[in-house]
């Protein structure tokens, strides 16, 4: 067990080596807040422990630990061996104790919403807190405690649906606090809409920046930014064995979100900007809203490491 601040990591028992080798999970605990979260870290097959020496890591943090963590672990995991100039890399997953679910559902509304006026009886923001304690508490936890031996590079941020928005919000309040956001499908329908505006709000349209702010020598200091979306959510097709009267029903659920539009508005007003010093947008063909999560943690790790 271990402490920081007002937060009390707790250890899993280890995996079997032969199960989950190099990987590890804690609960990470605030009496105070009355507040868990369950963190899961994965490291390279290559480390023979978690104090190695001489060695600098990449990190990726991942929200909604449950469904995607082991889906980005195991992606670095297996494309090293293909890849062997890919640099030595470390997922960190942010979930709940949960034990019927991959989400958290009440959880994760109050973690990864936008301080954002809503409608009335909404619960409070926790966007905030929770990025605090991704910055403040967690990743100092991950490198002094856990790799006290390694030198860290650069982060992403990764999350999906409305995870997605939270990294969408992550980047324009806190733009330097992670190296790459990978946003998956991010529902920006959600609250009207209310973001985009706020993207707009706080970093404009660009035309107010002087020219010099996107030089090359300047540029590095930005953020990269890759935003994905699936063709199939808003356009769905119909199913093998629906029926007719189902499909229409589907179909207009999924097009009320309008996940192109939006997806597509939001990459512009990003890119109009200019606060980045690269942002990516990607379709996936034939992809829904479910499936665009885990493409986009195998491209999006290509992108990171590219960057």
């Amino acid at each position: 067990m271990t402490s920081l601040d007002s937060w009390t990591f707790t250890a899993f028992p280890p995996f079997p080596v032969t199960v989950l080798p190099n990987y590890a999970v804690w609960n990470a605990t605030n009496e105070v807040k009355n507040l868990t979260y369950q963190i899961g870290v994965s490291w390279p097959f290559e480390w023979d422990s978690r104090d190695v020496t001489n060695k600098t890591a990449l990190t990726m943090y991942v929200t909604d630990g449950n469904a995607y963590g082991l889906t980005a672990a195991e992606n670095f995991k297996r494309r090293k061996p293909v890849d062997s100039a890919q640099p030595d890399s470390v997922v960190v997953t942010i979930g709940y104790p949960l034990t019927d679910n991959v989400y958290d559902l009440s959880r994760r509304f109050v973690d990864l919403r936008p301080p954002l006026p809503g409608p009335e009886g909404d619960p409070p923001s926790g966007a905030d807190d929770f990025i605090a304690f991704i910055n403040g508490t967690l990743r100092p936890w991950v490198q002094n405690t856990i790799f006290p031996s390694v030198i860290f590079t650069r982060d992403a941020l990764y999350g999906h649906s409305f995870g997605g928005v939270f990294v969408v919000y992550a980047l324009i309040a806190y733009p330097g606090m992670f190296d790459t956001y990978l946003a998956a499908t991010p529902t920006m329908i959600w609250n009207n809409g209310s973001l985009l505006d706020e993207v707009t709000r706080r970093w404009g349209t660009g035309l107010q920046e002087p020219a010099s702010a996107c030089a090359d020598e300047t540029t590095r200091a930005k953020p990269a930014v890759f935003i994905t979306y699936g063709s199939s959510e808003q356009f769905p097709p119909r199913r093998r064995t629906e029926t007719e009267a189902a499909f229409q029903e589907r179909k207009a659920l999924w097009q009320s979100f309008k996940q192109t539009e939006v997806t597509q508005e939001l990459f512009y007003r990003i890119e109009g900007s200019r606060r980045t010093r690269d942002v990516t947008l990607k379709e996936y063909k034939g992809q829904d809203h479910a499936g665009v999560a885990s493409s986009t943690i195998g491209d999006g790790i290509g992108y990171f490491v590219d960057w």
